[in-house]
């Protein structure tokens, strides 16, 4: 066979080399151990929050190392990229401060960045490049088999129960002639080019994972494709050629590519490439069912898989991150207690602390984290953070901030605090959905309230209430004045005239027959938990001196007084 002969019948229109590339793509200019990291998603679908976490992971390497980052979009498969694909992977690193050193840009924008293109669509004489040279060394042949032809050659290998695959006898199109393939190029039949595998079952190769250590796996013996029939390259032929020309040195990638390791590794040592260094990630997981079972974040299934569901939902951008940190690295936690203002860049990251198995995405913890974040927010941020957020996904909200920002910002000084603490009880935006139109005179008839009372009684209890709210007084003050509040309203501040009159009050409130403070009211998926305040001296001199632990006390709750303690929840200041 005259595999330049072959190979100017395949690519005669090609006339630049490996070396030609080489020379236009020149090794890095960094400093020694610097990381050159890339993320490389495919424009066919959503944002996935595994996606953010791989980058989150690239871009620290490449930070912390003074190297370099990059976004290189892999858009070869057209039939399934979707409209606008890349602008919202790109969009979205952006929104979460993942921010590349070069690459690839939004439609309309330029590239920044001296290895480019970097939308593999885009490369395809590079490719073609390196194909040409495979085939003048007879590592790559043309083949013609039609889909019919391959499903023939999958039913024969079903029924001697052989490894599934092209390869070895099974490779139909590996000798032929030069007289047989010019006369099926002239007869205009179709061809993808195929590696002509080196590859041996026998043999056994290690792939040195940077975060599971040596794994040992068997040679590829498959004859992949790597360039389809019109000449665009399959993932695995071109990011082999990506990776090297455009200076990778870590690639971290998700886990389900360790079995693709050994033909990676036979590609770059057929091509003559230096083949970059590889740490596969554990996937993000989720409890599914009973016996704490966990299954992989799911695009179709799951909506919290899309990062654009954390981003309508409230959650900081730096509450996301932060969580995901700890899941990246186990000392993540403790290192934040130490350093609780710092700034997350300055953690030093680590493969080797990357959990093997699947890290578990608890939205939960999810909470507690963002709590902590926005509870250290200045009032500032929070203002432009929410007004932000509202403006595309709270319309109500929104309303109250552009009708006066101002009144507003006052609303956070309020909201800010309980009594000399910070608040630390809101994860997400959206959870100021129920919470600020109190203090806008709104929002009551989301409640149950007795039937006696009007909406214009409602509203007139609102008005006085806020009217006389003193934020600077106690606990015990603040309830004595909203029963001084509540009385010309028609509200019993006794409870034993509550009692016996109760058709000529609107409400009150009492347990065992004692008038006491609300403190709290929490509802949880078990039911209302309420607290209460209990000093020394109704201790002393009420029935509550008789009462055990697990003892059965009789609650009566006025509605209206649960309302006014979730309002004093909402407006306590320091």
């Amino acid at each position: 066979m005259d595999n330049n002969y072959l190979a100017e019948l395949l690519f005669g229109d090609i006339k630049t080399t490996p070396e030609d590339m080489f020379a236009k793509y020149p090794a890095r200019t960094l400093p020694d151990k610097a990381a050159v990291t890339r993320f490389a998603p495919s424009p066919t679908g959503f944002m996935h929050i595994g996606g953010l976490y791989a980058a989150l992971i690239s871009m620290c390497m490449a930070r912390q190392s003074d190297g370099v980052f990059y976004l290189r979009l892999e858009d070869t498969d057209k039939k399934r990229e979707i409209e606008h694909g890349a602008d919202e992977i790109i969009t979205s690193l952006a929104q979460y401060g993942v921010c590349f050193d070069e690459g690839a840009a939004a439609d309309g924008e330029t590239e920044k960045g001296s290895y480019g293109p970097y939308r593999q669509s885009m490369r395809k004489e590079i490719y073609q490049t390196f194909a040409k040279d495979l085939v003048k060394r007879g590592l790559a042949y043309p083949c013609f088999c039609s889909a019919e032809e391959l499903d023939e050659i999958r039913k024969a290998q079903e029924a001697e129960k052989a490894d599934m695959g092209y390869y070895g006898s099974y490779a139909k199109c590996r000798n032929l002639s030069i007289e047989e393939i010019e006369a099926n190029i002239k007869a205009g039949k179709e061809y993808v080019l195929r590696l002509r595998s080196d590859g041996n079952a026998e043999n056994k190769i290690t792939c040195r994972d940077l975060i599971r250590g040596n794994i040992e796996m068997p040679e590829n013996i498959m004859d992949v494709v790597l360039l389809k029939s019109d000449g665009i390259p399959t993932y695995h032929f071109a990011h082999v050629v990506d990776d090297f020309l455009m200076g990778t040195t870590h690639v971290i990638r998700g886990d389900e590519w360790i079995s693709s390791y050994p033909l990676h590794e036979q590609l770059f040592r057929a091509s003559g490439l230096k083949m970059p260094k590889y740490a596969h990630i554990a996937p993000i997981m989720k409890l599914d069912g009973g016996e704490n079972k966990k299954r992989k974040l799911s695009k179709r299934k799951d909506p919290e898989a899309s990062v654009s569901f954390y981003s309508k939902a409230g959650f900081p951008v730096q509450s996301v991150l932060e969580y995901l940190m700890t899941i990246a690295n186990s000392n993540y936690e403790e290192w934040r207690m130490k350093n609780p203002d710092a700034d997350m860049s300055q953690f030093k990251f680590k493969l080797e602390k990357m959990p093997v198995s699947g890290a578990l995405f608890d939205m939960d913890k999810l909470a507690s984290v963002s709590r902590d974040v926005i509870s250290k927010m200045s009032e500032e941020t929070l203002f432009d953070e929410i007004s932000v957020w509202a403006k595309d996904n709270d319309e109500k909200l929104n309303a109250y901030i552009t009708a006066s920002p101002d009144k507003f910002r006052e609303s956070i000084k309020l909201w800010k605090y309980n009594g000399k603490k910070v608040r630390k009880d809101i994860a997400k935006w959206s959870d100021l959905s129920e919470m600020f139109p109190y203090l806008y005179g709104d929002g009551v008839d989301g409640y149950e309230f007795d039937e006696k009372l009007t909406a214009d009684e409602r509203k007139a209890f609102l008005t006085a209430y806020i009217s006389a709210y003193d934020h600077k007084v106690d606990s015990s003050a603040w309830f004595d004045g909203v029963k001084a509040v509540g009385e010309p309203l028609g509200f019993c501040p006794n409870i034993k005239e509550y009692k016996a009159n109760p058709d000529a009050y609107k409400g009150s409130v009492a347990i065992n027959g004692v008038s006491l403070t609300i403190n709290e009211v929490e509802d949880t998926p078990a039911g209302t938990r309420i607290s209460i305040n209990l000093i020394p001296h109704t201790f002393e001199h009420t029935a509550f001196k008789h009462t055990k632990k697990r003892d059965l006390v009789n609650v009566e709750v006025d509605t209206v007084a649960r309302y006014i303690e979730r309002m004093y929840s909402l407006t306590e200041h320091k």
